[in-house]
């Protein structure tokens, strides 16, 4: 459960303006998006304490790591926006936020003989039409109102439109000129359907052509002296104008487009993207950079567009891409862009109207990025230096520990025994250096044991690195316990990046436990000939490369290693590199219990305060090891208890075995049975139960599971194959 005041941003960070803001979970999830007319104010609200807020309002911010927001020129264009990244990220904290409300939409529903424009909540439907989503119901209403007057399509209900047919009256909006009357024969089907495309062709954006047609009309009837007709067509274009009236996050045309906004200082510049589809904000994307090279706006335009677009193809790229400064080379660089499209993309400057306008919000997002940017980074800086500064006096160390390594053991109950190694650099987890082991030098549930293999095997990789690049120096034979340890030969790592499938060919085969081999005679470093038994096979990119450029796996030797558990497990630890003669690298443990960090051969523990940033860097660090080691162990898990020991038996299927498990409860009790009792199951002849009872005769059943909380004797209720 996350604190939220440690990612809890300081009031002066923070717009007043309107604007919609996301939490965002320690994986970069979204989980609840809102909106707001003050995000101050809105924002500071979920920071308050604990006990004060709902309960659901208090879990999701102890899920959340991170909290973001985006500022929009009106609440009006808060709420649209707000309900666009609804739709696309579905925050799992929002199900409940709309008071089982939805937004509303206009929907003209071309799957009927008469269409019919109306407001439409909830899920959409096949054959219908929508546009939105709206603000408010009223404000469809109104839209619906003026358009009426130069579409006069049917709004009326099912009813309403059957008991006019019966009476052949039209309703109210049939006699004042804003509906067709299709319900008497007015118009007919055809004409009443292509009044609804033409509807929504205006609604989709196409509107120049219908005012441009009214706007002739008009002039026309006013040459032939009809003014009463001229003057309602002047007021029907201007119905339609005032319908097309948009906010700025909403661009008029039905746009696609992307635009692009930087705001720099001499040091840094935050750039902002908007994703405009279908003339409304589908995404947005930003990031931050130190300007190591002299740059001006077009420069850091072009670096954005190459970065965008280095990899997209076809509508990835559309039509138009909107930046504050064009190009050195406009002309290559839209060249380059049409080529990615396979069509023509327009690189330019906005001038005037709503791309200007959206422009201008985009710009505002960009330099309310680069001040948050620079207000987070002092502070990042600040508190992670205070952070390693503290453990590094706790501990009594020379210097900061600027590499720290963590591991954690997981299994359940003693099966699949696994380890994680995670990696820390000044502070930040580094996942691209994170390992994991599997235990193999034993069987059964012994996590001291399990931590000196762990840390033994990590170390010994260390050290042939070492010897492997000339880094190691020889020291003179001793005979004391420093010299003696395992020989820095081939061995297996057993470990598996961070990044690759669980059971990697990095798993070490079977061969002498790591802490078994023999010890060297001689200076270790000196030792280079393979340890007694078979070599452990490794997978051939577990080799480090010297001339790729590449960090080295295992190359780098952290300040400190931190083990997940109390003094005996960093006894394990210490032993495993006393063996290896390793004697600079300070070994610690942290107890879950009270958070107490434990250090080699002390009696009592080292008691960090509880607002200590030391401590929380610490379980961080921990937890981080805990979460990635039970990761391991569940996938490890979940792939074993899909196979039965009846898998093996030839000829027997799915239906048999289901039928097996059925009949006797269980694999133990299945196991009991004798040949003839394995008979009476339907389906199954004499020459199936001998090989049932014979496969399961050759695999030996697993050591009875104990419930560690009672001391109970669990009873195997497997269901065969799962």
């Amino acid at each position: 459960m996350a604190d939220p005041s440690s990612y809890r941003p300081k009031p002066g960070q923070i717009p007043d303006s309107p604007g919609v803001y996301k939490f965002r979970d320690e994986h970069r999830r979204v989980i609840y998006v809102g909106k707001a007319k003050n995000l101050r104010q809105r924002v500071a609200n979920y920071f308050q304490d604990l006990a004060n807020l709902h309960p659901r309002t208090r879990t999701m911010v102890t899920t959340a790591a991170s909290v973001e927001w985006t500022v929009v020129s009106t609440e009006v264009e808060a709420l649209q926006l707000e309900y666009s990244w609804i739709k696309e990220f579905d925050p799992r904290f929002n199900v409940k936020y709309r008071d089982d409300k939805s937004y509303p939409y206009l929907a003209v529903t071309l799957n009927e003989e008469f269409p019919r424009v109306q407001v439409m909540r909830g899920a959409k439907k096949k054959g219908v039409r929508y546009f939105g989503p709206y603000g408010h119901a009223w404000a469809i209403r109104e839209t619906v109102d003026l358009m009426l007057r130069v579409f006069p399509v049917r709004t009326c209900s099912a009813g309403v439109f059957k008991n006019a047919a019966r009476t052949g009256r039209p309703c109210l909006l049939g006699y004042i000129g804003k509906c067709s009357a299709p319900c008497v024969g007015r118009v007919t089907p055809e004409e009443h359907r292509e009044l609804a495309e033409d509807f929504c062709d205006f609604m989709a954006g196409r509107t120049g052509t219908y005012i441009r047609r009214l706007e002739k009309d008009m002039m026309q009837a006013a040459e032939e002296m009809e003014y009463e007709r001229a003057a309602r067509l002047r007021d029907d274009a201007e119905a339609l104008k005032r319908a097309m009236e948009k906010s700025a996050v909403v661009l008029a045309d039905a746009t696609d487009a992307d635009l692009i906004a930087v705001a720099e200082d001499e040091l840094e510049a935050a750039l902002q993207i908007f994703h405009v589809r279908g003339g409304r904000v589908r995404g947005q994307r930003g990031w931050v950079t130190d300007k190591v090279e002299a740059v001006d706006t077009s420069g850091l335009v072009e670096h954005a567009l190459q970065q965008l677009y280095g990899e997209e193809r076809g509508d990835a790229v559309p039509k138009e891409v909107l930046v504050p400064a064009l190009p050195e080379d406009t002309e290559a660089v839209s060249q380059w862009l049409a080529e990615r499209r396979g069509s023509q993309v327009s690189l330019r400057i906005p001038q005037r109207g709503d791309k200007k306008d959206l422009m201008a919000t985009v710009q505002r997002n960009a330099q309310q990025a680069l001040g948050l940017h620079k207000t987070k980074r002092a502070s990042d800086l600040t508190t992670r230096s205070r952070a390693l500064e503290e453990i590094a006096e706790a501990l009594g160390l020379d210097t900061a520990p600027l590499r720290i390594e963590c591991y954690d053991i997981s299994h359940l109950q003693g099966d699949d025994v696994v380890a994680s190694m995670v990696v820390f650099e000044d502070g930040l987890a580094r996942k691209s250096e994170y390992r994991r082991f599997q235990i193999k030098g034993f069987e059964g549930q012994d996590d001291v044991r399990s931590m000196h293999e762990v840390i033994g095997r990590r170390f010994k990789r260390y050290l042939q690195e070492k010897e492997r690049t000339g880094e190691w120096e020889e020291q003179p034979t001793d005979t004391g316990p420093a010299a003696t340890g395992p020989v820095p030969g081939p061995a297996a790592t057993g470990s598996v990046p961070g990044s690759a499938a669980t059971g990697s060919g990095l798993a070490p085969a079977a061969g002498p436990a790591p802490t078994g081999l023999a010890p060297a005679t001689g200076p270790v470093p000196a030792a280079t000939g393979p340890a007694p038994g078979p070599a452990p096979a490794v997978a051939e990119d577990a080799e480090p490369r010297e001339d790729d450029g590449r960090p080295k796996r295992f190359a780098y030797p952290p300040q400190l290693v931190v083990v997940d558990g109390g003094q005996p497990q960093v006894a394990a630890a210490k032993r495993a590199l006393d063996e290896l003669g390793i004697d600079d690298i300070a070994v610690c443990g942290l107890a879950k219990r009270l958070e107490e960090v434990w250090l080699p051969d002390d009696d009592d523990p080292v008691v960090l305060p509880r607002s200590s940033e030391g401590l929380y860097l610490l379980q961080r660090v921990r937890d981080e090891a805990h979460r990635f080691a039970i990761t391991y162990q569940r996938a490890k898990r979940a792939k074993r208890i899909r196979t039965s020991p009846l898998d093996d038996v030839s000829g027997l299927g799915e239906t048999r075995k289901q039928a097996l498990i059925k009949h006797f409860g269980s694999v133990k009790k299945l196991r009991q049975a004798t040949i003839d009792e394995i008979c009476e199951v339907p389906g199954i002849g004499r020459r199936t139960a001998e090989s049932v009872a014979a496969a399961l005769a050759s695999t030996a059943p697993a050591a009875p599971a104990v419930n560690t909380a009672t001391g109970e004797i669990i009873e195997e209720d497997d269901g065969g194959s799962s």
